[in-house]
């Protein structure tokens, strides 16, 4: 008789440590909401700076048509100094300025457009530069 209560000692010890308490839950529930919100966190900068370089991308393909609409047109035109203007849609947020200084050769001048966007103390810019002859 004395085996068969070792034996019930033994399985009911078993039973008891086979599962996890309420604070082991509580703690594996926080480190993991912790790390979730970290990841969000981490996501919504993505899609932010993702936005931002889509933003100068798109400006730096309008200031290259732009470039080479001033350079088409060029051709012995006397350019004021500077001009400015707003895009068409879809991209009517964005904002052009071009500006034509001289160069120590008569021939060639100099011109620069910039493509603005933003609001207020938020203006980005992105500006080029090229010659015309």
């Amino acid at each position: 008789m004395a085996l068969l209560s070792t034996h019930k000692v033994n399985r009911s010890t078993r039973t008891e440590a086979a599962g996890f308490t309420l604070l082991e839950v509580m703690i594996a529930i926080a480190i993991i909401s912790i790390a979730l919100i970290s990841l969000q966190a981490l996501n919504i900068r993505t899609i932010a700076t993702h936005e931002r370089l889509q933003r100068m991308t798109q400006a730096t393909l309008l200031a290259q048509h732009k470039l080479s609409e001033v350079e088409s047109l060029s051709g012995g035109e006397v350019f004021q100094d500077t001009d400015q203007g707003i895009f068409a849609e879809p991209f009517e947020q964005y904002k052009w300025q071009t500006r034509f200084t001289d160069t120590p050769l008569d021939s060639v001048r100099m011109v620069t457009v910039e493509v603005i966007w933003g609001d207020g103390e938020k203006n980005e810019i992105v500006s080029i530069d090229s010659f015309i002859f």
